[in-house]
Formats: C-alpha cells, sequence, structure tokens
C-alpha cells in the first residue's frame, strides 16, 4: 500500500510539474475559476464534512467545526476572490535617480507547484486556508492530510476529485511513512502544519531539495491578565479559547499568568466560567473529544504527574458525570502550584489543561515568558496602556491579541505565523499570496540612459560622470 501511495504522490507531481510548465502564468479569470470551485467545495458539503470530523474525533461539536473551520475557510476564500486581481498585478516601484529614466517594477510570478501538509485539529481550514493561497497565487497544489483523521481524508480526497483535475489540486492521503516521502518531493514552496518536533525534520527534509517552507508550529502560549484587567471578562475570554476544540488548538492559551494572590479567585472564576459554557460533559455534543487514546492518555499522564509531585489540581466537571476513558472526553482541569520541571510547564498541552502561574511584578511576567521558547500566540488582558506597550514591545510571539483570545487568526488583513520554534512565514490573505508567489525584481532600461558612458575604455568622461553619480546618491 506504501509504495502505492508513494507511486501515486510521484505520477500527480510530475503531472502538476508539467501542467504548471504548460501555463505558468495563469491568468485571473483562471484563478478566480479555481477558487469559485474551491468555495463551492466548501459551501456544498458542509453537512459531510461535519460528519466526518466528528466520526474521527470521537465527538467534535459540529457548532465548531461549522465556525472554527467552515466559517473562517469561507471567508478567506471570498476575500481572495475580491482581492486577487489586485494582488497579481504588477507595482511600481521607485527608481532612484542616477537610473532614471528607467523604471522599476514588481511581478508576482506563480511558483509551481506546492506542497501543503495539514494536522488533525482543525483539518479542513488547515488544509484549505493555505491552499486558498496556493491557487489564487496560481500554482498547481498537492495536500498530505493527517493519518489520525482518515474518515475526513478520505472525503477530502473526494472533493478534490470532484471539484478539480488532478494537476490542479490533488490530495494524497497516507500514513506517517507517505507524509516523509511526500516531504521529500522537490516542491516549490512547501507548507506544514503541526508540532515543532516534526516541523524540524520537514525543514531538514525540505532543504536537501533546496526547497522553501512556511512552518506552522505551536508552543506555550500565554496568557496574562494584569492588574487592570476586568477580570470577569477576561476569565470568559480564556474559558473559551482554552476549551474550544478541547484545547487542541495551535493558539490556545497554554498557561495563564495571574497577578500574585489572585491564583485561587481566578482558578474560582474559571471554573464557573467553564461550567457555564460547558454544564455537561459526557453526552454533549459541544464538547469535544480528545482526538486520539495516545493523547488522552498523554494528557492525563501530565494531569497525574502535577498531581503526584503535590501541584493543586481540579478538574471542572459540572454534574459529577463518570467519563471513563472510552469516549476520550477529558475535563477542564486547573493546576495551580506546578513545578517548573513537569512536563505540563514544559511541553505545549494541547488540551484542555490549565496551569495558573502567579507573577509578583509586569518584569516578572515578561521574564517568564520570555524564559521559553517563543510562542506563537500571546494574550494580554488589561487596560494599562503603558503595560500593554511593555508587553508587546519586551515579548516576542507570532501573533497577539489584546483583551480576547484567538482573534488575531482570523483577520484576513493580516499575516498569520510563527517566530522561532514556533514556525516561520506566514499567510493569510494577501500574506499568502505572496507566500506561494516570487515577487520578481524587474528593471525596464530606457532609450535615453546615459549607463553606456559608463563602460570602458575609462577616461576622463568615465570619471566626471562617477563623480556626478557620487554627488547626487
Amino acid at each position: 500500500m506504501l509504495q502505492v501511495r508513494q507511486d501515486l504522490l510521484g505520477e500527480r507531481f510530475r503531472l502538476q510539474r508539467a501542467a504548471f510548465k504548460a501555463q505558468p502564468f495563469p491568468d485571473l479569470g483562471v484563478r478566480k475559476d479555481r477558487l469559485r470551485r474551491l468555495l463551492a467545495l466548501t459551501e456544498r458539503h458542509e453537512t459531510e464534512i461535519c460528519a466526518a470530523i466528528d466520526a474521527d474525533f470521537g465527538g467534535r461539536s459540529a457548532h465548531e467545526t461549522r465556525l472554527a473551520e467552515l466559517f473562517v475557510v469561507r471567508a478567506g476564500i471570498r476575500h481572495a476572490l475580491a482581492h486577487v486581481g489586485g494582488w497579481m498585478r504588477e507595482r511600481r516601484v521607485a527608481t532612484t535617480l542616477p537610473f532614471l529614466p528607467g523604471r522599476n517594477r514588481l511581478v508576482p510570478q506563480p511558483l509551481g507547484v506546492v506542497g501543503i501538509v495539514s494536522p488533525w485539529n482543525y483539518p479542513f481550514q488547515l488544509a484549505v486556508a493555505p491552499v486558498t493561497a496556493a491557487l489564487a497565487a496560481g500554482n498547481r497544489v498537492l495536500v498530505k492530510p493527517s493519518e489520525l483523521t482518515p474518515a475526513f481524508s478520505g472525503l477530502l480526497t473526494r472533493l478534490a476529485g470532484e471539484h478539480f483535475a488532478p494537476d490542479e489540486l490533488s490530495v494524497i492521503a497516507g500514513d506517517a511513512d507517505t507524509g516523509k516521502a511526500f516531504v521529500s518531493m522537490p516542491f516549490d514552496h512547501l507548507l506544514f502544519t503541526g508540532s515543532t518536533a516534526v516541523g524540524r525534520q520537514v525543514a531538514i527534509a525540505a532543504a536537501a531539495n533546496l526547497t522553501p517552507v512556511t512552518l506552522e508550529l505551536g508552543g506555550k502560549s500565554p496568557a496574562i491578565l494584569d492588574p487592570s484587567c476586568d477580570l470577569d471578562t477576561a476569565v470568559a475570554s480564556v474559558a473559551y479559547g482554552k476549551l474550544l476544540n478541547a484545547g487542541q488548538t495551535c493558539i490556545a492559551p497554554d498557561y495563564l499568568l495571574v497577578p500574585k494572590g489572585q491564583a485561587g479567585t481566578v482558578a474560582a472564576k474559571l471554573a464557573i466560567a467553564m461550567a457555564r459554557l460547558y454544564p455537561s460533559l459526557r453526552d454533549n455534543p459541544d464538547y469535544t473529544a480528545i482526538i486520539s487514546d495516545r493523547h488522552y492518555q498523554r494528557l492525563r499522564a501530565m494531569i497525574a504527574e502535577a498531581r503526584d509531585t503535590g501541584a493543586d489540581v481540579t478538574e471542572i466537571n459540572p454534574v459529577g458525570e463518570d467519563l471513563g476513558n472510552a469516549g476520550r472526553k477529558l475535563p477542564p482541569t486547573l493546576v495551580s502550584n506546578a513545578g517548573s520541571d513537569l512536563k505540563l510547564m514544559r511541553e505545549e498541552i494541547f488540551g484542555p489543561v490549565l496551569p495558573i502561574v502567579e507573577y509578583a511584578t509586569l518584569d516578572d511576567a515578561i521574564a517568564y515568558v520570555n524564559s521559553a521558547e517563543r510562542p506563537l500566540a500571546l494574550y494580554w488582558f488589561g487596560n494599562d496602556g503603558g503595560n500593554r506597550q511593555r508587553i508587546l514591545r519586551e515579548t516576542v510571539a507570532g501573533g497577539v491579541t489584546i483583551n480576547d483570545c484567538m482573534l488575531h487568526l482570523v483577520q484576513e488583513n493580516q499575516p498569520f505565523g510563527g517566530v522561532g520554534a514556533s514556525g516561520m512565514g506566514a499567510y493569510h490573505g494577501e500574506w499568502g499570496f505572496r507566500t506561494f508567489s516570487k515577487e520578481k525584481p524587474v528593471f525596464l532600461q530606457s532609450r535615453l540612459s546615459a549607463g553606456s558612458l559608463l563602460r570602458p575604455p575609462y577616461g576622463k568622461t568615465f570619471e566626471r560622470l562617477f563623480g556626478l553619480l557620487r554627488r547626487i546618491t
């Protein structure tokens, strides 16, 4: 089976490479047609998409799939349709005085065949959003979805085949070995969304082909409550941001920093806010399950280690249900006084578990954030403008939302991407178009150019003209 997948991968790659060679700069009409078909794929199959993702998770909120995946993708495609004509036009660039009356232009050139490796946590959004950008930029696209979402991967394979020719967009489903073969292909650009550890391996594989990469990774994204914040509003936002998709979100708040002496108060308010969002857990279709038994057991082990070492662990189970293990529903869990050496405090959690850490001063909060790898997201809650500016200037993160969670992700006029261990490169909106384009500089020489006077044989004319150039520059 693996050989069959690899043969298909090679065949589709060669097919797309040949198609791009035959049409290296698709016009606006072709690009809009592809985007409209991608929009049709999104809008006509909502029920099937929600059902497939629900099956893979063993319980995934259809409302969250519609909001966090289908709505986000639909908005991104429509934004691209409205703006791609402007994005693809060549742009004037100023020409410095010595080279006038020559002209500079910048031409966005499609790269060729783009590879996209998408993860399991938002399998539709994190596959189709980068496809949107790649198609808008005029590329051919191959997608490798996660092996942890077989129902959805099979559906996406079928839907791509129904809406696109194989030389436009193809989906290559398969296991981790298929994924290794995929990232080893000589793509013209490769976008990977997933863990930092796997991202490093993807970068190494891509480097063998000098394939440029965009890595959308993760990390421990902090949420910081400033003393000036509206505590009830902030806690409600953190509770929602943490528990969306049961915490299986790359930009979910990973830990919460609160002013010294407030951990107990904040924990009590969080418990109320979480119970309000999810008044029951086991049979509640709004509350999502953990994707696999391996991830479920990993989270349980983190919690057990924290409890065994003396941390304060509070499970939010509003009606005291016996959740068992079979359904993989993990109750929201708050952890205070956890040691810094615990896995919970060192590794990205990626689940409905929230450590609460107290800080004495703003300097301490900033130092705590900066002592770890640079996160994909940072959240700050407060009304003190000076403290807000210090957080923005003295910490480094892929993106920031102030007084809420995660909303920087859905701004089509802003780039989305990580920094350092949380990733490299960016996409969304025009930023995605530019990621999958080569912005090619072009200089158009004028017939009136005096450049020939600077060529050999050198003499007095060269010295006079060179002296003039030195003065005007």
